[in-house]
């Protein structure tokens, strides 16, 4: 009589990269897996969910138009017809489009080609061109055509100055979102596990999730929330002694401003301060830009190439000129909101020659980034100008977006203040808030009790009982004993802020 034995599976966890299986990006993790099993619940015709809610709110991740953010109009008019040019050959295109968008989608047609062809690695040149125009702030004549085909000059224009300095269009990256860009510089950077980098906490988890991929180290500095999450410079010092002196290569340091998931926007001498530290170390300093239009006055954005560039006017001779910089910029964020077309780039400055040719050798295996959210970065950077048809609505929708945002914010700042035992530091910029929570013990041996962290729990039980999925700061890196949550302010309406008011006031007499 024979036997057989049930083979062994071909694809164990064994067998993987460990380093996927170490790698954790809280943002699209447990709570949102769950959240999303709850949406289709609801969404299901024949289901009986019996739910305590009737809608899922997804304030776990910076996605603005999942949460009703209307798209610019002159964006979207000018890459409807990039993917479908053929309609410039019709009748319908001058009734259909303003004589801006046709010109500036012609324009890019000349440029680009299809949108649907390879383009050079790092972008298409004359995209990058537009950006580096954006980043240094330039005056330019814009030429459109009448419908008799007359060219006719609307206006000069004059982009806002952003820095003010030179950009160099062969140092610009164009990526799939500003994430392929921390990809590709971290992906050249971390040479062996003893490779160091400066990473903010709390931060976002792209970085750590990304070190644990290529097996480097994390070094966390924590910014300070009695002062608005600022950045202690100090502490800075610190930890990178307290890492070199641990045999750690310290290589980087990560600034993301404005802050991700903290809301803080740094202040000038902040910057200069962590551009010397740089000098001092030799650290690429890698700035997370992304938000740089998302922050609230009396703040304002300020960019470390700007700091840079000023520094290396007013000590020459000094060094400054050596410390490189990455910047990083981004479609997803801002009054743009455009996640879903992953547009973006990364400045290099000071970079030598033989690295440029490495990064650029990197991201040429990838072959190029989406030649579509390319487009989309150009109209971000070169947006229409005072005095174009197309002005007064893009005025008017990206004046409208910034207003809804800044009164959600403080909506749900307002809102923390009725929960008890929670504070949270006054709205500056980006997308989100991230309050502290003060939790009973009671609640905290619970959670321990079964598995989870405390602020874990809390987050799930928020999601259980009113389908508000935000992300629990232990995600993010917090200080032993503190608890945090991040949510974003994007959705709109008040219910779902006096949801979360009631659900916590309630578990805490419930533990209390």
């Amino acid at each position: 009589m024979s036997t057989t034995t049930r083979p062994a599976q071909a694809l164990q966890l064994t067998h993987l990269n460990q380093n996927v299986i170490n790698a954790q990006y809280a943002v699209r993790g447990e709570l949102a897996v769950k959240a999303e099993e709850y949406r289709q619940t609801l969404l299901n015709p024949n289901g009986n969910p019996n739910l305590p809610f009737n809608q899922v709110i997804s304030a776990n991740i910076g996605n603005p138009q999942q949460l009703g953010q209307k798209p610019i109009t002159f964006f979207r008019q000018v890459l409807s017809i990039l993917e479908y040019s053929d309609i410039l050959k019709t009748e319908y295109a001058s009734k259909i489009y303003p004589p801006d968008v046709i010109e500036r989608a012609k324009q890019l047609l000349k440029e680009i080609g299809s949108v649907g062809a390879y383009s050079h690695s790092q972008g298409v040149l004359s995209i990058r061109k537009s950006i580096a125009r954006f980043i240094e702030g330039t005056h330019s004549l814009v030429w459109l055509h009448d419908p008799l085909t007359r060219p006719v000059l609307w206006a000069i224009l004059t982009s806002p100055e952003r820095d003010g300095y030179p950009a160099n269009p062969n140092h610009l990256f164009c990526t799939v979102g500003a994430s392929a860009g921390v990809s590709t510089i971290l992906t050249t950077l971390c040479a062996s596990p003893t490779t160091g980098v400066l990473i903010p906490v709390p931060q976002y988890p792209l970085y750590t999730a990304t070190l644990s991929l290529l097996n480097a180290t994390p070094v966390p500095y924590y910014l300070n929330e009695q002062d608005s999450w600022s950045t202690d410079i100090s502490h800075l010092r610190e930890e990178t002694q307290r890492a070199k002196a641990n045999g750690i290569d310290v290589k980087c340091i990560v600034v993301i401003n404005p802050g991700n998931p903290t809301g803080a926007s740094l202040k000038e001498k902040d910057i200069r301060a962590v551009i010397d530290l740089a000098k001092e170390e030799n650290l690429v300093v890698m700035a997370d830009e992304v938000y740089q239009t998302n922050v609230f006055a009396p703040n304002k954005f300020i960019s470390f190439k700007k700091v840079l560039s000023q520094t290396i006017e007013q000590n020459p001779g000094q060094g400054y000129d050596h410390v490189p910089l990455v910047s990083l910029h981004s479609t997803s964020k801002g009054m743009v909101g455009e996640c879903g077309h992953r547009g973006g780039y990364f400045e290099l400055v000071n970079f030598p020659p033989d690295i440029l040719a490495q990064i650029y050798k990197l991201v040429s295996i990838s072959l190029c980034p989406p030649v579509i959210g390319q487009a989309l970065v150009e109209l971000m950077v070169n947006p229409p100008k005072p005095g174009s048809p197309s002005y007064p609505l893009y005025t008017e929708e990206y004046n409208s977006i910034f207003k809804t945002l800044q009164s959600r914010a403080l909506a749900l700042y307002e809102a923390f203040q009725k929960m008890e035992g929670v504070s949270c530091a006054s709205p500056q910029g980006s997308m989100y808030l991230f309050p502290t929570i003060t939790l009973p013990k009671k609640l905290v041996e619970r959670a321990e009790k079964e598995g989870k962290k405390p602020d874990e729990w809390y987050c799930l039980r928020l999601l259980d009982a009113t389908g508000v999925c935000v992300v629990p700061g232990s995600g993010f890196g917090q200080k032993q004993g503190e608890w945090h949550f991040r949510t974003t302010f994007l959705a709109g309406g008040e219910d779902w802020l006096g949801r979360i008011v009631r659900f916590h006031n309630e578990l805490i007499d419930e533990f209390r």
